[in-house]
C-alpha cells in the first residue's frame, strides 16, 4: 500500500456559500479559513494550496458579542509619519462591511505566497447577491 501524494494539479475545487446574516465574526472567520486553507480536504497538504472558494454574503449583518462592536478598532498605516489611521468597528461596518470579514479571515491564513494564493478564493459580498452563480456554489451552515 502506498501513500498517496497530490501533485497540485487537478484539484477539484469547490464553492461554497456562507450566509453571515446574524452569525458572529469569530466563528464565522475561522470555518471560511479553514475551507479557504483545504484543512477539510482528506487530501490536505500544507504545501500545496488544496482549498475551495467561499463567498460571504450579508457581510454587513455579521455581529460581535459584547462590548466590542463598541470598542473594536481596525488601524491601518498609510507609510508616511504620522500616517497612522484608525477606525472603529460601527463605524466600518456602516462604511463598508466587506472588509471586516476579508481582514478577519485573510488574518487566520498563513503570511506567506501560499497563505496571499488562499486569499484570492474569498469573495466578500455587502448584500445577498452574488455574481458567482454559475458555479453553482453550496450552501453551508456555520455552527
Amino acid at each position: 500500500m502506498s501513500t498517496f501524494v497530490p501533485s497540485g494539479k487537478n484539484i477539484d475545487r469547490k464553492w461554497y456559500v456562507v450566509d453571515a446574516n446574524g452569525q458572529t465574526l469569530g466563528r464565522l472567520a475561522t470555518k471560511a479559513a479553514s475551507i479557504l486553507s483545504g484543512k477539510l480536504n482528506p487530501q490536505y497538504v500544507p504545501y500545496i494550496d488544496m482549498g475551495d472558494h467561499v463567498i460571504v454574503i450579508n457581510a454587513d449583518k455579521v455581529r460581535l458579542t459584547g462590548l466590542k462592536s463598541q470598542s473594536k478598532v481596525y488601524r491601518r498605516y498609510t507609510g508616511f509619519p504620522g500616517g497612522l489611521r484608525e477606525e472603529s468597528f460601527t463605524r466600518l461596518l456602516a462604511r463598508k462591511p466587506e472588509k471586516i470579514l476579508e481582514e478577519a479571515i485573510k488574518g487566520m491564513l498563513p503570511k506567506t505566497k501560499l497563505g496571499r494564493q488562499m486569499g484570492t478564493k474569498l469573495k466578500v459580498y455587502r448584500g445577498d447577491k452574488h455574481p458567482h452563480e454559475a458555479q453553482r456554489p453550496v450552501a453551508m451552515e456555520v455552527a
